[in-house]
């Protein structure tokens, strides 16, 4: 019975007219019209492409999809905030991350969801698909085990391997940060930030922010303030407590929160508005836990000068649509092994860029489908890749 009030439900309704029957289609690239071409597509002409392929396996880039190809791999263990819904129910979101990479930067992608959440397991499958596809993009893997996977996959294999729920956050995180501390006239070097969330995005946002010279900045857990001193932390937390928090602060987020400059919110849990009262002036408050942002932007906006959050309906959405879509195809470009820190990097200044002059407080990105965004990354990171000596074309 509740299925069939389900049914009945989803009638009518756009978002599930939208996804009946999925996202995705297979579409040939070749003619496919008569004999001859049969001849070229299957047997016997494709042999001829298999034989050149075993006796030069680099030519795989010229002759098949691998040179423009992802896998979006994923168990369903955190999904969006959704959190642990398993991988058929997860299957529509990686389908939506496929289209976004064809219609946004030309990358054909395909999901892959998988019926198992063991690190092993997980790992070893994803080896043996691999020699299909020119990169691997992991997708709502639960923390700490995205870590390890993601580690050991670009260990074992030669094409880049990519979470794209710590690094595109990360990405994209950076770039709004850069234009935000432009617009009210800062550096990133002057700025003191503070992090709710140390799960797999707070942890790659806090070290792309090392990287990127940033003043100082505090990460936070649901048990308070990430430090040396805490003998309750996991090795990633223990990392990041060597890491930051420079002046060693102990304590809640509120007492972190005291005079700084930034707050980003990667914490999933909404939170009290009395301690983003007791910022600096100018504060900057990026609160992107989806769907429920840790303080509304008409809240946040009482004491900030800078307001973003990760959802579409208010100013300033913070998405890492803005960057995976042309990382990939700028690593796929240049057939990188895997990307790098400095190719991240390079990525986040390329898409602050794209509006540096048109940036302001109700603007610091660029919209979702400014058709100037994956371009511009693209080049971004396939010069970084060249740089660093990473290209391998």
């Amino acid at each position: 019975m509740t299925s069939q009030l389900d049914r009945s439900a989803a009638i009518g309704d756009p978002v599930f007219a939208y996804h009946r029957g999925g996202k995705l289609a297979v579409r040939a690239t070749a003619p496919l019209q008569d004999a001859d071409d049969l001849s070229l597509a299957y047997t016997p002409g494709v042999a001829r492409v298999c034989t050149e392929i075993a006796r030069r396996p680099e030519a795989v880039y010229d002759y098949t999809w691998k040179s423009s190809s992802v896998a979006v791999v994923s168990d369903g263990t955190a999904v969006l905030g959704l959190g642990d819904i398993g991988p058929e129910a997860s299957l529509p979101v990686m389908e939506g991350k496929a289209i976004l990479f064809r219609q946004l930067a030309g990358v054909n992608a395909v999901p892959l969801v998988l019926d198992c959440t063991d690190t092993d397991e997980i790992i070893e499958t994803v080896v043996r698909l691999a020699p299909a596809f020119g990169g691997i993009n992991l997708e709502d893997i639960s923390a700490p085990r995205c870590f390890e996977i993601e580690r050991r996959l670009q260990e074992r294999l030669d094409i880049p391997v990519f979470h794209d729920d710590q690094h595109g956050t990360a990405v994209v995180t950076l770039a709004a940060l850069w234009n935000a501390a432009r617009v009210t006239g800062r550096r990133l070097g002057e700025l003191r930030a503070v992090m709710a969330g140390a799960g797999a995005s707070g942890v790659a946002v806090a070290r792309i922010l090392l990287d990127a010279g940033i003043g100082d900045i505090v990460v936070c857990d649901s048990k308070g303030i990430v430090h040396e001193g805490r003998e309750d932390l996991n090795d990633e937390k223990r990392k990041l407590a060597a890491a930051t928090n420079r002046r060693g602060l102990t304590g809640t987020i509120a007492d972190a929160m005291r005079g700084a400059d930034v707050f980003i919110g990667l914490s999933g849990s909404p939170m009290a508005e009395e301690p983003f009262a007791t910022m600096a002036p100018d504060a900057i408050v990026l609160a992107l836990s989806n769907p429920d942002p840790e303080i509304m932007p008409d809240r946040s906006a009482r004491y900030a000068a800078v307001v973003g959050t990760g959802r579409s309906d208010f100013a300033n959405q913070v998405n890492n649509v803005l960057a995976f879509p042309g990382i990939f195809a700028g690593a796929l470009q240049t057939r990188a092994p895997r990307i790098s820190e400095g190719m991240k990097l390079a990525a986040a200044r390329a898409l602050a860029d794209v509006i540096a002059d048109e940036a302001s407080a109700d603007r610091i990105l660029p919209d979702s489908f400014d058709p100037r965004v994956a371009p511009a990354v693209t080049a971004a990171v396939a010069a970084a890749a060249r740089a660093e000596g990473l290209a391998r074309v």
